[in-house]
């Protein structure tokens, strides 16, 4: 689903955008995992029992193609890629945090 698309819908409610994008197989932990920090991948697997590595690149590639997580290749030794909050992710942490209390 893209972004756009995303648009389109959430008209009506703005929250409906916002619920759809952190919605979804493994999105909700990945993004409360990423407010506390930067995320690699194998670590991520690790905090995620019951997940497959497929499933969490999809949740990733599509948390990153909504704007609210960036990735980094991390030239270091070892290499490895990083995933952090963008600057919009950081915006709606509050929503987030938010709905959590809610939940409880």
């Amino acid at each position: 689903m893209t972004t756009l698309h995303l648009k389109e819908n959430s008209e009506h409610c703005p929250a409906e955008g916002i619920l759809k994008i952190i919605s979804g197989k493994w999105k909700p932990q990945i993004f409360r995992l990423a407010i506390q920090g930067p995320l690699r991948f194998n670590s991520l697997l690790r905090q995620l029992p019951g997940s497959s590595k497929q499933s969490v690149a999809v949740a990733l590639r599509e948390l990153e193609e909504a704007g609210l997580l960036t990735k980094t290749v991390v030239k270091e030794k070892p290499l490895h890629i990083e995933y952090n909050l963008s600057e919009k992710g950081e915006q709606v942490t509050h929503i987030f945090v938010s709905l959590q209390r809610f939940i409880g």
